[in-house]
C-alpha cells in the first residue's frame, strides 16, 4: 500500500549541488530515462520509497541539464495517430485485450509526466515534488495491474499500437509549471475521471469483473492525482497573483489544449478540486444544444 505523501517539513531537503547524486529529482530524471517498462516502474517505486524514508532528499534549486532522448521508453509499441488506432468490441477477449494496452500505456505515460514534473521545474516547494514523486509511484502500481491482467490475454505491453498524446503535452508546457498543472493534470488527466466509469460499465457487461476491479483503484487515485494539480495550478496563480479561471482559459487556447466534451463525472471532478464555477461551466458544455422552435406556417 501506497503512503501518503509527507509534509513539507517531514520532506528533507538536499543542502547544495554537492548531493547531487543523492538528490531525489536526479533519481527522478534517471528513471524517467529508463527504457524498460519493468525497470521504470520499480525504479519509480523505490525511489517514491526512499523519499519517505529519507535515504534521499531533495533539493528544489538544483539546476538539471536536459539529455537528449526523453522520455525513456521501449522501441515498442509502435506509436501511430490517434486516428489510425482502429476500435474493437469489448465483448470479445481480443477486444478487451486492445483496451487493456491502452489503459496501461496511458499510465506508462503517466508516470513519465510525473517524473518530468521532479526533475524539470526548480524552486517549488518540497511538497510539489513529495506530491509528484508519490502520483509517479501510483501511476508505476496502475501500470503493473494493468499489464499483469493483460498477461493473462497472453499478451504484452507493446502488442498493439498506440499514440503519443500526452507526452506531447507534456513537451509543449516543458518551459511553464503554470501551464503542466493547468493541462496535463487538470484537462488530460482529468478526463480519464469522465472516460473511467463507461469503460468500467462495459467491462462489467462483458464480464470482465478483474478488469473493472483495476479500473476501481484507478479511478479512485486518479481522483488524488487531479487534485494535486488543482492545489499546485492554484497555489501558482496565488503566487503569481492570478484568476484561476482567466489564466486557465488563457493558457488552454495558447497551448491549444484539447477541447473539453462531456459527459463529466462531476462527482468525480468536485472531489478532485474543481470549484463550482468550472463545474457549472463544464455543465454547459455538457447540456444538450436547444432545439430551433419550428417556424408557424
Amino acid at each position: 500500500m501506497i503512503r501518503a505523501a509527507p509534509s513539507a517539513s517531514s520532506m528533507p531537503l538536499a543542502s547544495n549541488a554537492a548531493n547531487r547524486a543523492r538528490c531525489a529529482r536526479t533519481a527522478a530524471l534517471a528513471a524517467l530515462r529508463e527504457t524498460d517498462p519493468v525497470a521504470k516502474t520499480a525504479a519509480t517505486r523505490a525511489l517514491y520509497a526512499a523519499v519517505l524514508d529519507g535515504s534521499l532528499a531533495c533539493s528544489p534549486d538544483l539546476e538539471l541539464g536536459e539529455p537528449a532522448g526523453l522520455p525513456g521508453r521501449p522501441e515498442r509499441p509502435e506509436l501511430v495517430e490517434p486516428r489510425k488506432l482502429g476500435r474493437r468490441s469489448m465483448q470479445s477477449p481480443q477486444g478487451r485485450a486492445v483496451l487493456l494496452h491502452a489503459l496501461a500505456h496511458i499510465e506508462f505515460n503517466a508516470i513519465n509526466l510525473a517524473l518530468d514534473a521532479v526533475w524539470r521545474f526548480t524552486g517549488m516547494p518540497a511538497d510539489f515534488y513529495a506530491d509528484w514523486l508519490k502520483v509517479a509511484a501510483e501511476e508505476a502500481y496502475h501500470f503493473s495491474l494493468l499489464v499483469a491482467r493483460l498477461a493473462e490475454y497472453d499478451h504484452v505491453y507493446g502488442d498493439f499500437p498506440a499514440h503519443d498524446g500526452l507526452w506531447d503535452m507534456c513537451e509543449r508546457t516543458r518551459g511553464d509549471v503554470l501551464a503542466r498543472m493547468a493541462l496535463v493534470p487538470r484537462t488530460l488527466e482529468a478526463r480519464g475521471l469522465d472516460a473511467s466509469p463507461p469503460i468500467r460499465a462495459r467491462l462489467q457487461q462483458a464480464g470482465d469483473q478483474a478488469s473493472a476491479a483495476i479500473l476501481d483503484v484507478i479511478l479512485r487515485d486518479e481522483i488524488g492525482h487531479v487534485l494535486i494539480g488543482n492545489r499546485w495550478f492554484r497555489y501558482l496563480c496565488d503566487q503569481g497573483g492570478l484568476d484561476p479561471h482567466a489564466t486557465y482559459t488563457r493558457l488552454a487556447d495558447q497551448y491549444h489544449a484539447p477541447k473539453l466534451r462531456g459527459p463529466f463525472n462531476f462527482e468525480a471532478r468536485r472531489d478532485a478540486g474543481f470549484d463550482e464555477a468550472e463545474l457549472a461551466a463544464l455543465a454547459g458544455l455538457d447540456a444538450p444544444a436547444p432545439v430551433a422552435p419550428a417556424e408557424d406556417d
